[in-house]
């Protein structure tokens, strides 16, 4: 299988994990999250960064994940009314901790808050299994203008 995650171009060139909190991990919980397409992975970026330096500062991580390597998933199903809000990830947290405290697998696959029909991975840099993931390629992140500017319109407005 094979994933995307775009970040800053300072932490491109390794599966680095910085262990701050985030949806699906509390702070200290070592984890990098990744998307099932290029496009979602953007659409997560840009959610989060609202236009700031999309044109020279990110990269596209490409990275390939052994097909035989177990996954723990959650679907939508599975998540309580309310797990898409942007400024509380309380819903999610304790489902994710859970899973990486007991590391059973180095796999989470979960709904995208940004569109729940599609998947995300978040990789548990402290597994057993992490070293058999491997980036195989860092491109360009090079968007149409034209996104960044409307985010930019819209951050300006807030």
């Amino acid at each position: 299988m094979v994933v995307f995650r775009i970040t800053h171009k300072n932490y491109s060139n390794q599966l680095f994990a910085s262990g701050l909190k985030g949806r699906w991990n509390g702070a200290g919980n070592k984890v990098i999250y990744c998307a099932e397409s290029i496009p979602l992975a953007f659409l997560e970026n840009m959610i989060r960064r609202q236009g700031v330096g999309f044109n020279h500062d990110f990269k596209i991580m490409v990275i390939e994940i052994p097909d035989d390597l177990p996954v723990t998933s959650i679907s939508v199903n599975d998540l309580k009314e309310g797990w898409r809000d942007f400024k509380d990830y309380s819903l999610c947290q304790p489902l994710g901790d859970k899973w990486y405290a007991e590391c059973k697998t180095s796999l989470l696959k979960v709904p995208s808050a940004v569109l729940p029909e599609c998947y995300n991975y978040v990789i548990n840099t402290e597994h057993t299994d992490f070293k058999k993931i491997k980036l195989v390629e860092t491109t360009d992140l090079i968007p149409d203008k034209r996104i960044e500017d409307i985010l930019k319109r819209y951050r300006d407005r807030q």
